[in-house]
């Protein structure tokens, strides 16, 4: 079951998500599989074998309505993990980062300011195993996606697109600017948890020095 929280994403509502999926956790209901926050939504898995037919989907509405109840102000934050990780921005690394300067009209080395002086919060993980939507970036640096995407953009990329921040956990086709690469492994499948961010993690971009910005 998909709730809708809202029309468009921010960071708000990203929390409300997350928070929502807090009070549903800590009031389980038999049935329900798993909870997972996005950027305007909750997916709440279930199993229909247990929450059968008509009276299950009712226990199952009624159930989440009572977490979406409770006023704004008990939204308190979700304390998710700071996460520093080191990038390599520019160069072979980072290949958008001369064409990504010229499209906003600054130099390479304020786009690696910008980035790298914010800090971002994982709205959301998906697209492949571990990718992190993060919440944050400066508006400065806001462009649309490639206009021809790429057919294997490497492991462990730094990259924006659409006004968001992400990173490349395993080489796969994509179609955002990339500025750099980290050597952190965002998911590992022998490892627990799997992927390295949740939502609700803080990530802040260290540039490694040397780097070619």
């Amino acid at each position: 079951m998909l709730v809708d929280l809202a029309a468009a994403a921010d960071p708000v509502t990203a929390r409300r998500a997350q928070v929502v999926c807090v009070r549903l956790r800590a009031s389980p209901l038999p049935g329900v599989l798993e909870c997972i926050p996005a950027f305007v939504t909750v997916c709440v898995h279930y199993d229909p074998l247990v929450l059968a037919g008509e009276d299950g989907r009712v226990r199952l509405e009624a159930w989440i309505a009572a977490a979406l109840a409770a006023p704004d102000d008990a939204l308190a934050p979700v304390r998710g993990r700071e996460v520093t990780l080191r990038v390599r921005y520019g160069g072979e690394d980072g290949p958008d980062l001369e064409s990504v300067a010229t499209a906003l009209g600054i130099t390479a080395e304020a786009v690696v300011g910008l980035h790298s002086g914010a800090s971002y919060t994982v709205g959301a993980v998906g697209f492949s195993p571990g990718f992190p939507y993060l919440l944050g970036l400066p508006p400065q640096l806001t462009l649309p996606r490639r206009a021809t995407p790429r057919a294997s953009v490497p492991a462990g990329s730094v990259a924006i697109a659409a006004g968001q921040a992400g990173i490349y956990p395993q080489a796969t086709p994509g179609g955002w600017h990339l500025l750099g690469r980290t050597d952190a492994v965002l998911f590992a499948p022998d490892r627990d948890p799997p992927a390295l961010l949740a939502v609700g993690d803080r990530v802040r971009f260290v540039p490694e020095t040397g780097g070619s910005a």
